[in-house]
């Protein structure tokens, strides 16, 4: 969970040692005359192309190298082997070469390996198959009906004009960070709006920091930005947005963060905490300037008065997590070490807007009100995991705050900001959404009918952005049908085809899947697990594309959130869920459900049903979903809500109390559906009140190993809060990397999160151990830091290590061998690099055809032809590897026999330890004509 501090060798064994090779990988053998002597093991034998073991400085990474450059975003790149995450990999200068220190991988088995963001592979390649299908041009996903037009439009215009400014203030030091983070912000507010006016502060994401004007695609993720550079204004581009809230009478500000942008790749958090800070510290100088308008810049004295008491914060991307991150360190004060804002908050925030948000923590705060916008073609965020901040809501606090999710079919993650949009940015921009050569796709590629154009985008965005601001914080609940699943449109947003769906609110008694306080019992169907392998998952190999419902968080198996799963052959298959007390619906107008169903499925019918305690049935009504457009590679398993009237319970004399179980008949001959919840609903927007929640921070501790016997340390948790709660926790095993998980009552007498670790001292080379912990809110906590634990911190030096020909003048057909050896055994592998370098003074060099083709193609990605040099070659690097445990191997180049007549051919080292040190001068091997 944590990333312990970088050791010099491997911390895992990584090839053939791992029972990784592949079938067929060559392996020299092992002379005869060396006793105990071990096969070589080189990288190439385990692991696939693109990947390999490199060192640097010192130090050893698992690096995978793209074809071709990844544009920097929002979605965390991850390492994953065998479904498992390794860790999160260091991106490079090139954009195409990612790094993980070995010392921070978090398994013990490389098999399978992967690199992942958002839950889309990035090192796969299109498939021949796939390929040749999509080839039949599949028709376009038929789009859902125009809904009818709500009571009010929140995307018109207001009545006043604005005016637009800027400040640039001294920039902040944020702890973790290097480099001061610039405090930089572009003004729109109102021209002669009368008394205070509300406050909107935008947060840009994660996107390239730095370009060369007038060149295409020079691009850098630097901090400061080198000579020749001029920062991104990525802040700029809501100015439309800005302007829409401006004319209706708002005061909005738009931050810039490329400094955390820039330094961000390597917080645990992914700069969460970073940004709240960076927020906090914008809104406590409008604060001061409020209290003292003259001293406030020129941007700022031009607009109206503000009302700190009426804020809005909106974040795209990453700003979503840190705009989260900010509503939860003003109401519950985070760790003072971690934290780059110390002052108390001096505002209140009415309500947040999430834009194609991460939320990697996926801890969102219960009591006060957020709006999701979830982008149907993102290409960066592609798994849309800020769905969480709906979902992962229910069942926290018993606040009123309405959380809605709003899937905006056909927008990618950029085009919300003009200035990561082609053609509007001043800087290098692109479209998100990923192209596949072979074939276009049918609802996302541009120009497909589903597709909305960048400017539809930008203005439908704008558009349920001012609607969260007219509800959230101006209090209209007329606009609450357009964002809670109510079925109306805001034609300001037309062509865009826009679905809602929410929790909380006027919502009350619920039948959740999770339930803390017990599972319900379920028949006709299954509870299954968001996250988890085989059948105990909710969506399996068998449905394609995703859901944002099971977005992956830390655990791999995670526990407690669920859904239930149908899965009917024939018509008539009653599903019927009963919690394990009876709800009451008493005073509710309606059941709403949210049901998803497969991509593109039409027609799937449910009659509803609820039964009450003493056994009273009554057929509540009717609903029909037809499945979100999408294809294979767009997360479509969204799910809709619906909602049947409750007066054929009262009609029937149910008891409305207690209402005992609920019932779902398909009416379609077969089908698939995912019921989420169902809640009793009634119209209105109550007042939101913030509950005074525990809040909880895992922190980090990094101890020696010490030379002997066991220590026992403590993971340090910070709990603050009058009140308790409970968590679910999880441990890592530093062996295998998998987690267990438990629920833990935490706050005010309770015996809170207690985690020991044992920590074994010794005096041989190895690699820091980490011993990782994460937390999840479950009722009555906030979870700010939600991973920490120990890190066993390495405290041996490593062996000495020497080289030695044992045949360094061979037969063309033999192998040329050197043993490594070191000075003594290590609890890890160690590693040296033997770098070919050209022979001098004329003589031959061993050419590619000299050698075996299959352990050739094992170390560069294509053999050349013709043969040149092995110095030549793409990657002339050998590395080799000696066992943990183990005291020696060695470096063997397998020559094969020709029929050609040829003088001696020569190859020469230069080799070093993973500390870069030289071991000697360059080594020569001999390869003479067969006699």
């Amino acid at each position: 969970m944590i990333r312990g501090r970088r050791a010099w060798a491997t911390a895992i064994a990584v090839l053939t040692v791992a029972g990784v090779a592949p079938t067929g990988a060559y392996a020299a053998p092992v002379p005869p005359e060396i006793p105990g002597a071990t096969a070589p093991a080189q990288p190439g034998d385990a692991l696939p192309p693109g990947w390999r073991i490199a060192g640097e400085a010192g130090q050893n990474h698992l690096e995978w190298r793209a074809p071709e450059q990844v544009p920097m975003g929002d979605a965390r790149v991850e390492f994953r082997a065998n479904g498992e995450l390794l860790g999160v990999p260091e991106p490079q200068d090139d954009g195409r070469t990612f790094r993980l220190p070995m010392d921070e991988v978090r398994t013990a088995d490389l098999g399978d390996l992967a690199v992942e963001a958002a839950g889309r592979r990035l090192d796969e390649a299109p498939d021949a198959d796939a390929g040749a299908s999509r080839q039949a041009k599949p028709p376009a996903p038929k789009l859902p009906p125009k809904l009818p037009a709500g009571t009010v439009d929140p995307g018109k215009a207001g009545k006043y004009a604005t005016t637009t400014g800027e400040y640039s203030l001294a920039s902040v030091k944020l702890p973790g960070f290097p480099a001061p983070v610039e405090m930089r912000g572009v003004v729109v507010a109102p021209k002669k709006a009368p008394g205070k006016r509300p406050v909107a502060l935008f947060l840009h994401g994660r996107h390239a920091t730095c370009y060369v004007p007038g060149k295409k695609d020079e691009v850098s993720g630097d901090w400061p930005c080198a000579k020749g550079y001029k920062p991104i204004p990525s802040h700029r581009g809501y100015l439309r947005d800005q302007k829409l809230l401006a004319s209706q009478g708002y005061v909005t500000v738009s931050i810039s963060a490329n400094g955390i942008n820039g330094q961000d790749w390597n917080a645990e958090d992914g700069g969460a905490q970073a940004r709240s800070s960076l927020i906090r510290n914008h809104l406590g100088r409008w604060a001061d300037w409020a209290a003292k308008p003259s001293s406030a810049p020129a941007a700022v004295r031009k607009g109206p008065k503000t009302d700190l008491s009426k804020v809005l914060l909106v974040g795209h991307s990453r700003g979503g997590e840190g705009v989260n991150r900010a509503v939860m360190d003003s109401l519950y004060k985070p760790p003072a070490a971690q934290d780059g804002y110390r002052s108390k908050a001096r505002w209140n925030i009415r309500g947040t807007v999430h834009i194609g948000p991460t939320i990697f923590g996926q801890n969102p705060v219960p009591d006060v009100p957020s709006l999701t916008i979830l982008p149907g073609c993102d290409g960066d965020v592609s798994d849309l995991q800020g769905q969480v901040f709906t979902d992962g809501t229910r069942g926290v606090s018993g606040g009123k705050a309405l959380h809605s999710s709003v899937y905006m079919i056909g927008a990618n993650h950029n085009y919300f900001n003009t200035e990561w949009t082609p053609g509007q940015a001043q800087a290098p921009a692109d479209d998100d959404f990923w192209h596949d050569p072979e074939a276009r796709d049918p609802l996302c590629s541009p120009g497909a009918a589903g597709r909305l154009s960048a400017n539809q985008q930008h203005k439908a965005g704008a558009t349920y952005i001012a609607a969260a601001a007219r509800l959230f914080v101006g209090g209209d609940d007329r606009v609450r049908q357009l964002v809670d699943g109510t079925g109306r449109r805001a034609p300001s947003a037309d062509p865009a085809r826009v679905l809602t769906h929410a929790v909380g609110g006027n919502r009350g008694a619920a039948f959740l899947p999770d339930n803390p306080q017990g599972s319900p019992k379920v028949s006709g169907a299954r509870l299954c697990d968001a996250i988890a392998p085989g059948r105990s998952a909710c969506m399996g190999e068998k449905d394609p594309g995703s859901s944002p419902h099971f977005a992956s968080w830390r655990a791999e198996h995670e526990a407690g959130r669920r859904a239930v799963a149908l899965d009917w052959k024939k018509p008539g298959t009653i599903a019927r869920v009963t919690p394990k007390k009876p709800v009451s619906v008493k005073g509710a107008q309606s059941l709403a459900l949210r049901v998803a169903v497969p991509a593109n499925t039409r027609g799937t019918r449910f009659d509803v049903h609820v039964k009450d305690a003493t056994g009273k049935r009554a057929k509540l009504g009717s609903v029909k979903i037809d499945g979100l457009p999408g294809t294979d590679r767009t997360a479509s398993y969204w799910a809709q809500e619906v909602r049947v009237p409750l007066t054929a319970a009262t009609r029937a004399k149910l008891n409305l109390a207690k209402i005992a179980s609920l019932e779902l008949t398909p009416k379609s001959s077969s089908g698939k559906a995912w019921l989420m919840d169902a809640w009793s609903w009634k119209p209105g927007t109550p007042a939101v009140r913030a509950a005074a929640l525990a809040r909880v921070d895992i922190g980090s501790l990094t101890v020696k190993e010490g030379d002997s016997g066991f220590r026992t340390y403590q993971v340090p948790v910070r709990t603050t809060g009058r009140n308790a709660g409970a968590v679910r926790l999880y441990v890592d095993d530093p062996k295998t990397g998998r987690s267990t998980g438990r629920l833990v009552e935490v706050g005010p007498g309770t015996a809170g999160i207690k985690v020991t670790v044992k920590v074994e001292g010794n005096k041989r080379y190895g690699w820091d151990k980490t011993h990782g912990v994460a937390v999840k809110a479950v009722r009555g906590t906030v979870v700010g830091a939600d991973a920490g634990g120990v890190i066993a911190e390495n405290d041996d030096p490593m062996p000495k290590v020497s080289i030695e020909p044992v045949a360094d003048d061979v037969t063309e057909g033999e192998p040329l061998t050197w043993r490594i050896s070191l000075s003594e055994e290590a609890d890890v592998e160690i590693w040296t690099v033997a770098q070919l370098v050209p022979v001098p003074d004329g003589r031959p060099e061993l050419s590619t055809a000299d050698v075996d083709q299959e352990w050739l193609s094992q170390h560069v990605e294509k053999i050349p032809n013709p043969a040149v040099p092995l110095s030549q070659v793409d990657y002339n690097t050998l590395w080799t590897e000696v066992e943990a445990g183990r005291k020696y191997t060695d470096l063997t180049v397998p020559t094969i026999r020709d029929q050609v007549k040829e003088p001696a051919e020569y190859v020469r080292f230069e080799v070093t330890d993973s500390d870069d040190a030289p071991l000697g001068p360059p080594f020569e091997g001999t390869v003479r004509d067969t006699p």
